[in-house]
């Protein structure tokens, strides 16, 4: 015990906090003769010492920092070889390995690559140039590694000089796919193009898109940032910012940068989403600093360390938020742990890092398993020789080594050594392998590439790029009863691009996962949509409400979406579409109601008109009306327009279309021609002007006058109808309702109608006009005139009204006009006869209207004798009696007594006696006067 005791601190000292590298053969870490060596590069030691910033003299440098993990994976390896040996698969070939530390640095790394290129049993480890290496033989036929890409990316470069199959077990950078600059590499784990796209997925679908990133400087770091920046674009997440750490730890400024990526945190206050691609020495550092600084996020993990229980066991990890992660599949791994369990049995001579483990157990025997990982990686040699308590026996705690396994890991490399040892057995059958020279390294890559075989009965084998796609586990880092267990969440499977959950409680937990905000701006709702702010970033906006008639019917939505305005609507801000209802002037609507009483008592009237007008058919009133044949057939129009009014209301159909401005123009126009026959009537009746006379007798027909007019309003729309008919329309242009309408097929058309009409009634008018002064009971010209005036300011207030009106009640605008139209032209044309004929019957007498017509014919008789005698009387001849045009011969009916008197037709003769004293006046020529 003694002598061991002394012997201790020499052992150490050889070592020198790592390997001391005296000569090639102390740089080997591990290894074992066989008939086919198999090389292995694993980062055991974290970091490599330096006695100062920048080396002054090519010297390798002593490694620090004992990583248990990367142990165990080089371990791994040795079993895989010892279970391959031990089994049928390469019957009389024994496996050997050679293992070296590449201390996570290239430098190391690549001394070891050039050792594993020296030329096979040479007394000195040398590597011969040549131009061909065909049938050159280096030391060993396959390298499994590097640990980390960076280190992987330049091991490839010197072992593609002789094509060497290295097999990495860890090294996932996406660069390392490109088989032209890395034709001999290969890896049993995904690519970080995978890995990438299923953090991005997993930031996603937990509703993340403002997260920051926080990766090493070197070849992986970059070229996972860039993957995972293409990756996040696509699903719409957005990088706040992104901090760089230096690659290694003996980087004097890595103090610095990891004091500055913790103030970004700090102050990136709306990040609570952190990915971090870093290498487990190096989140180590980070938590310790950001646990001190109470700093809580949600910490996305890479491959390289979402298993590493050393972190997990980090004092306080907890209060650093939530840990979710990614990492290789896993298989079985009950043979490793009996393999770890029976470690102390195995010969520790020809593996300095298990003899080396074992020396720090004994230094730190001392800890508990949450603080050994951490004495084991600052172990230094000043507090290694102040520990007396060390003992002679050796301390291997199998427990603390099975609680640190990484199973994605440790089953990848076991897997890579499998591979190699298929392919070997398929170069071996026709040849004799236990001859060092039976097959040279690049004939084994070829056999490498297409070789196939079952893993826990699953097929394995490298595709094109010379990847092994196992998919990942998803990890999630749980506190139970005060310790953080890594617990597996979910498999990530890279042919479905999605989640697979073994049992609903697992589902459950990844969705909580969205009770973490962490978005550059607040969550749109339905109903409003992202607008992009002065922030490059498009996961920076602002949250404005769709217009109207747009709706977006989920949340974060980049437009919004147009509804079907011909039958749907939406206000300012929905989430939906809602259905137009269909409006028209309903029967039931009260407006519709008030036209229809309306409309109703101008037939009322009309009955009435109709009925006093029969009774007293032989009153000179009715006799002047024209009769009762006229007065019938302009109440029928009036009838026709009032009920046409009842084509404009209730639900719009083609019929009603067609009719309802067909029946209203050809009545209406049929009803001014006959108003117009009447005007005519009395302008002939009462003119006194030859000329006038002369014209009106030899115009007025009174039938084809009154089938000539209403015969044109006809044609008109007979055309109309047949051209450009009518037709049922559904209004969309109103926000909230859909307007069930006739369209008039041509505007063009019923204007020619309305005009028409309104040429006739412009013609009535003067007519009516020109007789305005005619006698008070006959002054019939006087009301047309006003119901013409009537109708004229209706239609013309109707043009400007119904052109700005929209809407179901725009139909009523037109009914109103007809309504005012019609009652207008029957208030004017008919009722005062009938008050006169119920209120003033003395006036209804033939006794009456010739004492009337006597005044009236007397006065204008003396008119006519001054104006005739002052024409006389300025000409100097005497005056030449006028006869009426159409009296060519006394012996025709109008002559009588040598005097020519008129009788317009439709006028009877009334006789009787005028009394004496209204017969005074100036001696002149008398007429014989008709009554109406």
């Amino acid at each position: 015990m003694a002598i061991f005791g002394l012997l201790m601190p020499v052992l150490l000292i050889c070592f020198n906090i790592g390997q001391s590298c005296w000569s090639p053969e102390d740089f080997v870490g591990a290894s074992s003769p066989g008939d086919i060596v198999i090389g292995g590069l694993f980062a055991i030691h974290g970091r490599m010492l330096h006695s100062e910033e920048k080396p002054l003299k090519p010297v390798i440098a002593n490694c620090a920092g004992f990583e248990v993990q990367v142990f165990l994976q080089s371990l791994a390896m040795v079993h895989a070889i010892e279970i391959i040996n031990n089994s049928t698969l390469l019957p009389g070939i024994k496996l050997g390995y050679e293992i070296y530390d590449t201390c996570a640095e290239v430098t190391r790394a690549m001394a070891a690559a050039l050792r594993l290129l020296s030329k096979f049993n040479a007394s000195k480890d040398l590597v011969e140039l040549r131009c061909n290496y065909s049938d050159y033989m280096p030391r060993v036929k396959a390298v499994i590694g590097a640990t980390y890409s960076e280190v992987s990316m330049s091991v490839a470069r010197i072992l593609n000089l002789q094509l060497i199959p290295q097999v990495s077990h860890a090294s996932t950078a996406e660069i390392l796919s490109d088989k032209v600059r890395f034709p001999s590499f290969l890896r049993t784990v995904p690519s970080d193009s995978y890995q990438t796209k299923a953090m991005a997925q997993l930031i996603h679908k937990s509703g993340w898109n403002w997260i920051g990133i926080i990766a090493t400087d070197d070849d992986f770091g970059r070229l996972a940032v860039e993957s995972f920046g293409l990756q996040a674009m696509a699903n719409n997440v957005c990088i706040a910012f992104k901090e760089m750490l230096p690659a290694y730890l003996s980087d004097s400024t890595i103090h610095g940068k990891i004091n500055q990526a913790l103030e970004k945190i700090v102050k990136e206050t709306r990040v609570n989403v952190i990915v971090v691609f870093l290498r487990q020495f190096h989140v180590m550092k980070l938590f310790r600093k950001a646990i001190e600084r109470n700093i809580n996020k949600t910490w996305i993990a890479s491959d390289n360390w979402s298993a590493g229980v050393k972190i997990s066991t980090i004092p306080n990890i907890s209060r650093l938020g939530k840990v979710v992660g990614f990492t290789f599949k896993s298989g079985n791994m009950s043979s490793f742990h009996d393999f770890l369990s029976n470690l102390h049995s195995t010969p520790i001579g020809n593996n300095m890092f298990l003899r080396e483990y074992t020396l720090l157990m004994s230094t730190c025997s001392h800890m508990d398993d949450q603080d050994l990982s951490k004495c084991i990686s600052n172990y230094s040699l000043d507090t290694l020789m102040q520990n007396r308590t060390i003992t002679s026996s050796q301390q291997w705690r199998e427990e603390f080594l099975i609680a640190n396994i990484e199973p994605g890991f440790i089953h990848s490399t076991m897997l890579a050594v499998h591979a190699i040892a298929h392919a070997i057995r398929n170069q071996c059958k026709d040849r004799n392998c236990r001859d060092p020279y039976a097959f040279a390294p690049w004939e084994l890559l070829e056999e490498l590439k297409d070789i196939k075989f079952t893993d826990n009965e699953r097929e394995v084998y490298f595709d094109s790029h010379g990847d092994i796609n196992t998919g990942y586990d998803v990890l999630v880092w749980k506190e139970i009863d005060g310790r953080m267990v890594i617990t597996n969440m979910a498999e990530y499977d890279l042919e479905q691009d999605d989640f697979i959950f073994a049992d609903e409680e697992d589902e459950i937990e990844f969705m909580n996962l969205k009770n973490v905000q962490s978005k550059c701006s607040r969550k749109c709702h339905p109903g409003q949509v992202k607008k992009v702010s002065a922030s490059p970033h498009t996961c920076c906006y602002e949250c404005i409400s769709c217009p109207e008639n747009y709706y977006t019917n989920q949340s974060d939505m980049d437009y919004c979406i147009l509804c079907n305005n011909r039958t749907h609507w939406s206000p300012v801000s929905s989430s939906t579409c809602y259905k137009k209802m269909i409006q028209y002037l309903n029967w039931n609507d009260w407006f519709a109601v008030l036209l229809l009483v309306l409309s109703a008592l101008g037939i009322v009237l009309i009955c009435a008109v109709i009925i006093i007008f029969t009774r007293n058919v032989d009153t000179p009133v009715v006799k002047a009306s024209g009769g009762l044949t006229v007065c019938y057939v302009i109440l029928l129009c009036h009838f026709l327009a009032f009920v046409s009014t009842g084509f404009f209301i209730g639900k719009p159909k083609p019929y009603k279309c067609k009719a309802r401005q067909a029946l209203f123009g050809i009545s209406f126009a049929l009803c001014i021609s006959c108003i117009l026959l009447k005007s005519l009537k009395i302008l002939l009746a009462f003119s006194f002007d030859p000329k006038i006379q002369k014209i009106l007798k030899c115009l007025y027909r009174p039938v084809p006058i009154a089938s000539l007019c209403t015969g044109a309003q006809v044609l008109i729309c007979v055309v109309w109808i047949t051209v450009r008919s009518p037709f049922v329309e559904e209004n969309s242009s109103i926000r909230r309702v859909i307007i069930l309408e006739c369209n008039e097929g041509s505007t063009v058309a019923l204007g020619i109608m309305l005009g028409y009409i309104a040429l006739l009634a412009f013609i009535c008018f003067i007519c009516a006009f020109k007789g305005r002064k005619l006698p008070e009971n006959y002054n019939e010209a006087k009301f047309i005139t006003f119901g013409m005036l009537i109708y004229f300011i209706a239609w013309i207030i109707f043009i400007p009204v119904y052109t700005t009106t929209f809407g179901k009640y725009l139909p009523a605008v037109e009914i109103i006009v007809i309504l005012i139209s019609n009652y207008g032209i029957l208030s004017c044309t008919f009722f005062p006869k009938c008050y006169i004929i119920l209120y003033k019957q003395e006036a209804n007498t033939k006794s009456a209207f010739l004492k009337m017509l006597y005044n009236y014919s007397s006065k204008s008789a003396g008119n006519l004798s001054v104006n005739q005698s002052s024409l006389d009387s300025k000409s100097g001849t005497p005056p030449v009696p006028r006869t009426n045009a159409c009296c060519k011969t006394k012996g025709d009916k109008n002559w009588l007594n040598g005097s020519c008197h008129f009788q317009a037709s439709g006028y009877e003769e009334m006789r009787g006696d005028v009394p004496p004293k209204t017969l005074t006046g100036p001696a002149i020529p008398r007429r014989r006067l008709s009554s109406i």
